[in-house]
């Protein structure tokens, strides 16, 4: 046998191209209210504030004249992209298709910006109210006031009492809860709490399973939506509980991939990716935070 047959052994490689382990998809944009957008800010509601009728105890006296109290809601864009190349060289050397999984990469990193600024969006510091958005109005003074919004983590992770005080919180607020869409962002150490209560997997408690398939996807009228990109700090994590009308997010500018050949970076192909959007909460009686040790 020829001591040169070696040489032409080739090598093979596989075609296949996956993306790692990421999330692909938005998860919070369907569980608040949505518009889109053009400008440097836009209005996202006209608020009315409610009213007392006065007692009628004057015959032919004169009308009384009820002041209606009036604000505004303002959500301002974030601009996000970035891109990825490919090298015209590639194209020869390498087997696989990268373009596709380039833009699906995009893709995926614009969804999760979307979630990123509606999550930012539940306890933001910064919300602007006003005629002419130049009042701030920010979670920690409202539930300084609003004790019930925000549940204290006491040392343990999540609990039936702590979705209750949500849930009595929302109605106390007067939150149509037989109308409202109603959510919960859970972290999967949260998610794995609940799996520990037994009032939330045993059907002596309930009269609908609320595990299937190992999760837990509604319980005590909350929709859950399991993310890990919820706040964490000092092994406290922030879940938030909304009406989803109580949460916008303005789309200026959806995600979009374009794809483009660079002559000033040797002609590599570009896949550039791009999304501008701004997430407001509407009204902060419509959501309650919930702390939790992890």
């Amino acid at each position: 046998m020829s001591t040169e047959i070696p040489v032409g052994f080739s090598e093979q490689f596989s075609t296949a191209v996956e993306l790692l382990l990421q999330q692909k998809v938005s998860k919070f944009r369907n569980a608040v209210r949505s518009n889109t957008y053009v400008g440097k800010s836009a209005q996202v509601v006209q608020q009315t504030g409610p009213v007392n009728l006065v007692d009628l105890n004057t015959r032919h006296g004169d009308t009384p004249i009820i002041d209606t109290p009036h604000d505004n809601r303002w959500c301002f864009p974030n601009a996000k992209g970035g891109a990825q190349l490919i090298d015209w060289v590639d194209d020869f050397q390498a087997i696989a298709d990268f373009e596709s999984s380039y833009v699906q990469n995009g893709a995926s990193a614009a969804n999760r910006a979307i979630d990123d600024t509606i999550i930012n969006g539940f306890f933001s510091e910064t919300t602007k109210t006003g005629e002419d958005h130049g009042t701030t109005t920010d979670w920690a003074t409202f539930v300084s006031v609003n004790a019930g919004h925000q549940i204290a983590a006491g040392g343990v992770g999540l609990t039936i009492a702590k979705l209750r005080a949500a849930k009595k919180a929302l109605m106390a607020a007067e939150v149509d809860v037989d109308q409202e869409m109603l959510f919960v962002g859970l972290s999967s150490s949260a998610h794995d709490d609940l799996l520990g209560e037994t009032q939330a997997t045993n059907l002596d408690y309930t009269d609908r399973p609320a595990l299937v398939d190992g999760r837990i996807k509604s319980f005590m009228g909350f929709n859950f939506i399991d993310s890990e990109r919820l706040p964490l700090a000092s092994a406290e994590r922030r879940l938030p509980v909304w009406a989803q009308s109580g949460m916008a997010v303005g789309i200026w500018g959806d995600v979009k991939n374009s794809v483009s050949i660079r002559n000033d970076k040797n002609d590599a192909v570009q896949i550039y990716t791009t999304v501008m959007v701004g997430a407001t909460r509407v009204e902060e009686k419509k959501i309650v935070e919930i702390l939790v040790t992890e």
